[in-house]
């Protein structure tokens, strides 16, 4: 098969910055290929994410969307779902301003709002957790480092620290955390006005140490620190070495997370 692969830079305004991810439109009307082929093109690209979907031109419904990090497929993930909405805007269908994806997670809405694009997404809120409820938590610490004041879970660990310059400055154990029962490990504090807080997020479990910027994480995220500030929009940045910047806002059962996009690469694979 020779299949379309783009390569979209998502929450980012320039290149080398955001978060790359491959996308791969596939034909609707012939289905999903295996699963062994669509994870073995996500390995060959090797970046955090490779997302496919179903593309029917103007086709009615949901767009069938599935995402694969080098090793698993995982149920959720924002950057690759905003670069997915990127390339059918932008490439296949240019006009169109809006898409709603069928995923693991449900139904996700992308819309255009000016030069970002806003992910509707489901709201994770995470719950307190104690070294008595989650004994991981001890090897979590020791992993990452620095002084975390406090643990919280949703699908991921969430630990809170006192201040910006702390979560800059981790140098987590990768071994140790590829080995904690968690897809990632989400560390955040308060940022630095404009910003409202700030984040990293490590996955080595899937075969991503750290990954650059983490839609799905801001859905813990959005709803953790809207109750800690007291505020329902919010500026994010992920603080990793090529940084991202989320515009978020909290909607109850739902999130909304927008950013910008820039397309890096277009071309084929053969398979």
């Amino acid at each position: 098969m020779r299949l379309p692969i783009y390569q979209i830079d998502a929450f980012a305004a320039r290149l080398f910055a955001g978060n790359p991810a491959a996308v791969v439109p596939l034909d609707a009307a012939a289905g999903w290929p295996p699963d062994a082929l669509l994870q073995s093109i996500a390995a060959e690209n090797n970046l955090a994410e490779t997302a496919f979907f179903l593309h029917a031109p103007g086709g009615p419904g949901q767009i069938p969307l599935r995402w694969f990090t080098p090793n698993i497929e995982i149920d959720l993930c924002g950057h690759a779902t905003l670069a997915s909405a990127h390339v059918l805007f932008e490439c296949l269908e240019p006009g169109r301003t809006s898409v709603t994806f069928g995923s693991q997670s449900g139904p996700l809405s992308v819309s255009k709002e000016g030069d970002r694009l806003a992910l509707d997404f489901p709201a994770r809120p995470p719950e307190p957790c104690t070294p008595q409820s989650h004994p991981a938590i001890a090897e979590v610490a020791a992993a990452l480092g620095g002084r975390p004041v406090a643990f919280f879970k949703s699908r991921d660990y969430l630990a809170l620290y006192g201040s910006e310059a702390e979560v800059r400055a981790l140098r987590p154990d990768f071994k140790r955390l590829a080995a904690v029962d968690s897809l990632g490990i989400i560390v955040t504090a308060v940022g630095s006005a404009p910003v409202d807080f700030v984040s990293r997020f490590f996955a080595p479990a899937a075969a991503v140490d750290e990954d650059p910027v983490t839609g799905s994480a801001h859905c813990t995220l959005i709803p953790f620190w809207s109750a800690r500030l007291g505020k329902d929009e919010l500026l994010a940045h992920q603080v990793s070495a090529r940084g991202g910047e989320l515009f978020c806002a909290h909607r109850g059962a739902r999130v909304s997370i927008a950013g910008r996009a820039v397309k890096y690469l277009e071309g084929f694979i053969e398979v």
